[in-house]
């Protein structure tokens, strides 16, 4: 059932490494430059995070603006009518259900973490405002408006919300020597290569 899933994952990952390539030199060299100039302490998990959310972004404005072959439907102003079209095991419910609330998944947890927020609402807001001025920017370029993406955007936000809630908790709980920078800078480390052998 993910097979539909990781693929979408693998083609955004095909199309945008040369952007991502381009894009993590220029700013890993950019900050680290900063920070031995500023001669500031480099605590890897932090600027992997850092980074982690540019790319996300970047990744993010490549896959809503990309343009293909595919004629597009008209705008759907209508709740849930996309949504229910699908059955659970139709490909395209994987692909454009599933997809559409784990592409705002991230944008929910590092809103959460930056902000250090305790509840959804503003998490909830911010989702709101970026999945709007998706679809919008969507429907000026060719592609359509759809209610149901804003929806599935706002669940994607509030998974991310609570998976930051729940780690928070965790990691409160956990013995100091969790809490060190270089338990947690191995910690990401070991996530980073996990997730690259993944996307590899």
């Amino acid at each position: 059932m993910l097979g539909p899933l990781t693929d979408t994952i693998h083609g955004v990952v095909n199309f945008t490494w040369p952007m991502l390539i381009i894009s993590i030199v220029i700013m890993v060299s950019v900050r680290l430059t900063y920070l031995i100039k500023e001669k500031q302490k480099i605590v890897i998990y932090k600027e992997l995070l850092m980074l982690s959310f540019a790319i996300y972004i970047l990744c993010l404005f490549q896959v809503v603006t990309f343009q293909d072959d595919v004629t597009w439907s008209s705008n759907n102003f209508i709740p849930f009518r996309e949504i229910f079209r699908y059955s659970i095991t139709d490909r395209l419910f994987w692909k454009n259900v599933i997809g559409n609330m784990i592409m705002f998944l991230p944008f929910g947890f590092f809103i959460s973490y930056y902000l250090k927020v305790e509840k959804i609402t503003l998490p909830l807001i911010l989702t709101l405002v970026a999945s709007i001025a998706v679809e919008f920017v969507q429907m000026c370029i060719g592609r359509v408006f759809d209610v149901d993406d804003i929806l599935l955007n706002l669940l994607g936000g509030t998974v991310g919300f609570c998976i930051y809630s729940v780690l928070k908790k965790i990691g409160e709980k956990l013995p100091k020597f969790f809490h060190n920078d270089w338990v947690l800078d191995i910690g990401a480390i070991i996530v980073l290569i996990g997730l690259f052998m993944f996307l590899i």
